[in-house]
């Protein structure tokens, strides 16, 4: 009797340390759960003009809650900056007119539990270490954690023990049917049992709905797409180093629906005279050395020009750049709409690219990034003083919001940014 009456009794303990093990590794994941939450969210909200460690287009981000130790104040300026310019605040106004008072994105859509994910990965990202870097002037190669295997070895880890546990209440059963003097039943084999077929379905249902999924959503997007170009052309060197404009190469993206790729002639503007590089050791993504002399050779050689004659004297040939950019043909983009009245950065789109010796694709230029962007930009709406674009003199609704107090600033998605036929046709 007293067996009979234990048989529960191990059950219960098999139940109890069951549990206590899932517990323990789901609260184990979470640290690492809410670490990649930051990193999604600063990638999403934030890496278009930051980097946590250095200055891009806007501030680097490290240490941002030692220079505003008031969290209010910074969740704030986060949600709502210009409230906080307008309050006077020193510290944000010095910062604002440091970098030529180009308004931050607001967001208020973030909650404090999203921005506190954001401080916390900005503030805990690794420090480039001395193997970080290699060759002088190389790029630093810096290895992003990947959790997914982590994610797998806890999955396999909790359905050994979901298995183990299947296997030890089956065997207590068996004990206590025994005990009783039930009749045995002949054990179901693997294939045959109800609960693994069940189980296994279930595995391979996620996973091949995760692939699936994931594949569809990447259809025709080029994220990270970095192709080597027929000569190496350093966007580092010509707009980082020597500061020039992009609109110098770029002209049409004030004018046009596209950039364009500037002709031969815009380079031989510099070049003809500049037929040697005397700058820092440039290098490829794989790391290995570009000979920036002989690439000047080459554009000479795509241009017919002789540089000790100091004249063309062949036919020049079009250089057949591989596009890196590029939209669907449904979808309507227009250069001089976000450049020119929008006053969009580049850098906003294309990302740091005054620090690209080899151009990429820096975001993934999706309709929810853009719909996403719609929402949160602020339009060049025309303030009390009539400084601003006068095209939405208007929109007279939102004038009398703006004196009311009823909006602060007019979005994007105000003005209709995010409608169907604005970008579809």
């Amino acid at each position: 009797m007293q067996q009979l009456v234990s048989m529960p009794h191990y059950r219960l303990i098999a139940k109890k340390i069951f549990f206590s093990i899932l517990l323990s590794t789901v609260v184990l994941a979470d640290n690492g759960l809410m670490a990649q939450d930051g990193k999604q969210l600063f990638q999403t909200n934030c890496a278009n003009c930051h980097n946590p460690i250095k200055q891009v287009t806007g501030p680097a981000l490290k240490g941002v809650t030692e220079r505003v130790p008031d969290k209010k104040l910074l969740y704030s300026w986060i949600k709502n900056n210009q409230a906080v310019l307008a309050s006077g605040n020193k510290y944000f106004n010095d910062l604002y007119n440091q970098f030529s008072k180009t308004p931050m994105n607001a967001f208020p859509g973030l909650g404090d539990p999203e921005i506190a994910a954001i401080l916390k990965y900005v503030e805990t990202y690794p420090e480039p270490g001395p193997g970080a870097v290699g060759p002088v002037g190389a790029p630093a190669k810096t290895e992003e954690s990947d959790n997914t295997l982590l994610y797998g070895i806890l999955t396999l880890i909790l359905a050994v023990i979901m298995f183990t546990m299947l296997q030890v209440n089956s065997s207590l059963k068996k004990l206590s049917d025994d005990k009783e003097g039930i009749p045995a039943t002949d054990p179901v084999p693997f294939y045959r049992n109800k609960v693994y077929i069940t189980f296994l379905t279930l595995i391979l249902f996620v996973v091949g709905g995760y692939y699936l999924v994931e594949g569809a959503i990447n259809l025709g997007r080029s994220r990270d797409y970095q192709p080597v170009q027929p000569i190496f052309y350093s966007h580092k060197v010509h707009a980082g180093t020597n500061q020039i404009s992009c609109l110098y190469c770029h002209g049409n993206a004030w004018e046009s629906k596209t950039a364009a790729v500037p002709s031969l002639n815009v380079c031989m503007n510099c070049h003809a005279a500049i037929n040697e590089y005397k700058g820092e050791p440039l290098y490829r993504e794989d790391g290995s050395t570009v000979d920036a002399n002989e690439e000047i050779q080459k554009l000479y050689s795509y241009t017919g020009y002789d540089p000790k004659a100091n004249k063309y004297t062949q036919p020049g040939k079009p250089v057949e750049w591989i596009r890196i950019h590029n939209l669907p043909d449904h979808v309507f983009f227009s250069h001089a709409q976000h450049v020119r009245a929008g006053r969009v950065q580049c850098q906003t789109c294309h990302g740091p690219i005054q620090e690209m010796n080899e151009v990429k694709q820096f975001t993934e230029l999706s309709m929810g990034w853009c719909v996403n962007c719609h929402r949160t930009t602020k339009v060049n709406f025309p303030d009390s003083a009539n400084a601003g674009n006068k095209f939405y003199s208007i929109y007279e609704k939102f004038h009398n919001d703006l004196k009311s107090g009823k909006m602060d600033s007019v979005t994007v998605e105000d003005i209709g940014g995010t409608e169907c036929q604005k970008c579809h046709y």
